[in-house]
């Protein structure tokens, strides 16, 4: 069943590459991707985390958008983000902004990014929030690092980020970022990675996923656990019951879009929630990296196209 998992999303990855492909989604694909991205616009998707907070989930907003091709395209990303924390402060929102390093610019200039994110990091901390930076593929995950701390050693501690269990090196990054202080969100990862540097099998990747988290939990520190699995949400509920671990140190955190009954009834028996909610006219790439997840992700979208 792993293996197979591995393939389909190694297939579908590859499918939603071709570019052909790419311009007809893109086209005609934008009312289906409104399953998974909350609106074209901020206000759209400041009214989704209304809604959100009403059912006691928090929420975590992400401009669509990455890989950008100037560093002009970058700061209007970063203008987007600096307004967005604005709303949030005005509406009082319980939420926080999660941002991809190359939106900013990494892959251009690093120093440019650090500066629109340090931007970004300073207007999150005047609307009493933070910013998690977005963990892309396995080409930028040495540099985001590196962009974190940096931000950490400027006295940025609301600035947190990601690591994906699929890599074999995430164990020995949690572990150095757990002595550095530096908040995480755990995943599984959705990225096409090579076998020489990522678990090709789906029951690896959860297995360090589980240890990960684990690893936090151990030494009570907060983390945050971005997965949909029923056994990694069954397998933490039942760990920090058995040790007595106060669910103020874990918080799951799923996509906008998917199991929101289960994102739900989460937060009515008294877990923290919190929802990756999607905005933007770029969503190509993150709308195909959720199909590419799994099968049923598919699914629901064909059933959409008869409905």
């Amino acid at each position: 069943m792993g293996r197979g998992s591995a393939v389909y999303r190694r297939l579908m990855l590859s499918l939603f590459g071709n570019r052909m492909l790419g311009r007809l989604i893109s086209r005609h694909g934008a009312r289906l991707a409104g399953r998974f991205v909350a609106g074209r616009d901020r206000t759209s998707a400041l009214l989704v985390v209304q809604r959100l907070n009403r059912l006691g989930i928090a929420a975590t907003l992400d401009h669509l958008g990455e890989s950008v091709r100037s560093l002009e395209e970058a700061a209007g990303f970063r203008e987007e983000y600096l307004r967005l924390l604005d709303g949030i402060k005005l509406q009082k929102a319980k939420a926080t902004v999660s941002v991809k390093p190359t939106q900013m610019g990494l892959a251009l200039d690093p120093e440019a990014c650090f500066r629109n994110v340090r931007q970004i990091a300073e207007r999150a901390k005047k609307a009493g929030t933070s910013v998690c930076l977005d963990m892309e593929d396995s080409r930028y995950t040495e540099l985001t690092l590196e962009l974190v701390r940096r931000l950490h050693d400027e006295g940025h501690r609301n600035v947190t980020t990601v690591l994906q269990s699929y890599l074999y090196r995430s164990e020995e990054d949690a572990s150095r970022l757990l002595e550095e202080g530096i908040p995480l969100r755990l995943v599984k990862g959705a990225y096409q990675e090579k076998k020489e540097i990522a678990y090709p099998n789906s029951e690896d990747i959860l297995l360090q996923l589980l240890k990960l988290i684990r690893l936090h939990l151990e030494q009570g520190v907060f983390v945050a656990i971005g997965s949909h699995d029923d056994r990694v949400i069954g397998e933490v509920r039942a760990y920090a019951e058995k040790f007595g671990i106060d669910r103020s140190l874990f918080e799951f955190q799923m996509l906008y879009g998917l199991r929101m009954n289960v994102q739900a009834e989460l937060a009515q028996s008294g877990y923290q929630v919190r929802c990756y909610v999607p905005y933007g006219r770029q969503w190509y790439p993150y709308f195909t990296r959720r199909l590419a997840e799994k099968p049923s992700n598919l699914w629901l979208v064909v059933r959409n196209l008869f409905r």
